[in-house]
């Protein structure tokens, strides 16, 4: 057997895509070369790997086998590049931190001191964005670390590592008629609008408990909405709290509703990129100092 990771990335990029010219994109490299990677992997392996006889090429039950051990030589392959990496590496001179525009920045500061403490030399970068945002700049290589809330399946050149979690809190406006019940239920619910968090794609959804729904890519603009007697939504805990919706909101009991009622948080990065000094000091103090306030 002759095949190379190249073939293998090819290969499981057009099948999770569902075209060679999508995953050509992903690769940025030409179609030509990803499809001719993935026909000289099958020459390798003796078999078909996609059935071409359709306008999109969909994989024979060969290559649906395939599919899941390429997906683990490439993982071994990513850990093996990201172990070697982290063992070269020493303190960074620079990092790029993107953080979720709707977490709790302030939160941070304890470990910001301790940062610019233990690390003086240190050029940190901080970010914001939505939490599609930050999944793209990590992606694209524009910051080595993001934290995040997550809200759909990470894309599997990424690692997310949970830190915490927040709470959420079922909002409605000062003079809204849920108001006036003292626990509302899913059927009180579903008389009115609900807000929903998604990417500012529109893309990455959270999922709706009422048909009556509005999605809106921003927690801060959801209760801004929810204050001007719009509808109701769940949000975390320190937005709902936040001093500027005092006069606007007002927090009512979630304990007849069927849902989690948390939020989780992590950081997230390339798998293919060794951890340095300085990400490992950042990654073990989220992890045990950050978690604090989202447990409380």
């Amino acid at each position: 057997m002759n095949w190379t990771l190249d073939q293998l990335q090819s290969f499981v990029y057009s099948a999770q895509l569902g075209s060679f010219s999508a995953a050509a994109r992903k690769l940025g490299k030409a179609q030509s070369r990803v499809s001719t990677a993935v026909a000289n992997l099958e020459a390798d392996l003796g078999f078909d790997l996609f059935d071409r006889s359709r306008k999109l090429p969909q994989l024979t039950p060969l290559g649906k086998e395939m599919l899941v051990e390429a997906k683990g030589v490439l993982e071994q392959a990513q850990r093996l590049q990201s172990r070697a990496l982290s063992a070269s590496k020493k303190e960074e001179i620079e990092l790029v931190l993107a953080v979720d525009e709707a977490i709790q920045v302030m939160a941070f500061a304890p470990i910001f001191v301790e940062l610019g403490d233990a690390f003086p030399n240190l050029k940190l970068t901080i970010i914001n964005g939505s939490r599609e945002d930050i999944a793209l700049y990590i992606e694209q290589g524009k910051a080595d670390l993001g934290v995040l809330f997550k809200s759909r399946q990470i894309d599997e050149e990424l690692e997310f590592t949970s830190i915490g979690q927040y709470r959420l809190r079922l909002i409605a406006g000062q003079n809204h008629p849920l108001t006036h019940l003292k626990s509302p239920t899913i059927v009180d619910l579903q008389q009115y609008r609900q807000f929903v968090i998604c990417d500012r794609n529109g893309e990455g959804r959270d999922e709706p408990l009422v048909a009556h729904h509005w999605y809106i890519d921003s927690y801060f603009v959801i209760g801004d909405l929810v204050g001007n007697g719009m509808g109701w939504a769940l949000i975390p805990d320190h937005i709902a709290s936040a001093q500027w919706y005092r006069d606007s909101l007002v927090q009512l009991s979630a304990d007849n509703l069927p849902v989690s009622l948390t939020a989780e948080v992590g950081l997230i990065r390339r798998r293919e990129n060794g951890i340095g000094v300085v990400s490992e000091w950042l990654h073990h103090s989220l992890k045990n100092i950050f978690i604090q306030p989202f447990s409380s």
